[in-house]
């Protein structure tokens, strides 16, 4: 996935009213900028993070710009719109590159299932395979990165309509992206919200597949990444917080 114009730097000023964010540019002046990201944003809404904004050229929308990107230390990257894994996991099943999701005849999106859900691909070849994706941009401790970074009622409810998928004989599959380079494994944050943890370990128990891919993140775009691996301990067995040995 490419940005559609160039991208601008900046520092964050602030982050507030969960979508808006205050920037201030290398000129000096302090812009408003559209924030596409309702959760917690832990760790990358820091004043002063050196940030990019994208401008935007819509007469329909309010702002005119989008805040993409944080750039993290040790020249890692963080992507925020949360909007991005569903464009780049669609790009990647387009394009056949993901190996655990190679066989298909036809790429659905956003097609209504379970319980008032639409889910974000559904896969027909010799089978049935729905695929809901997952922005994944938490990270607290180590090399983990942990999902959710905020209460996901809505969360909970795809992962038990993914299991009633499975129910019904068809294959399920939840897929983590993880927008930020400075990851290498994968797992669950039950602290922030025990009831989305007991609600994977239940789906995964009934045969939903999780699945964690990186990214590839620069300032022209946000592309698939590598598989990273998925915790295989029970993830609402014991609350994992920051400090805490894995």
């Amino acid at each position: 996935m490419r940005f559609s114009t160039p991208l601008v730097p900046g520092r964050l000023v602030r982050r507030y009213m969960r979508f808006l964010a205050d920037v201030e540019l290398e000129s000096g002046e302090v812009v408003k900028a559209h924030c596409p990201n309702p959760g917690a944003m832990t760790g990358l809404k820091d004043p002063g993070l050196r940030v990019w904004l994208e401008r935007n050229d819509d007469p329909k929308k309010k702002l005119d710009w989008g805040w993409r990107l944080c750039e993290l230390p040790d020249g890692h990257w963080a992507g925020i719109d949360t909007a991005v894994p569903n464009r780049v996991v669609g790009e990647a099943l387009a394009a056949r590159a993901v190996p655990e999701l190679g066989e298909y005849d036809a790429v659905r999106p956003e097609v209504r299932y379970g319980t008032r859900s639409r889910v974000d691909y559904l896969l027909e070849g010799a089978g049935r395979t729905y695929v809901e994706v997952k922005n994944v941009h938490l990270r607290r401790e180590g090399d983990w990165a942990e999902f959710p970074d905020s209460v996901t009622a809505r969360g909970t409810r795809h992962l038990k309509d993914l299991a009633d998928m499975v129910a019904q004989g068809h294959r399920a599959v939840m897929l983590y992206l993880v927008q930020r380079t400075d990851c290498a494994r994968f797992r669950l944050a039950p602290d922030i919200d025990p009831a989305y943890a007991a609600a994977f370990d239940a789906a995964r128990a009934a045969g939903v597949e999780m699945l964690c891919y990186g990214t590839r993140i620069d300032v022209e775009g946000v592309s698939f990444g590598e598989a990273l691996p998925v915790d295989r301990a029970p993830q609402a067995g014991g609350l994992a917080v920051p400090g805490q040995s894995a």
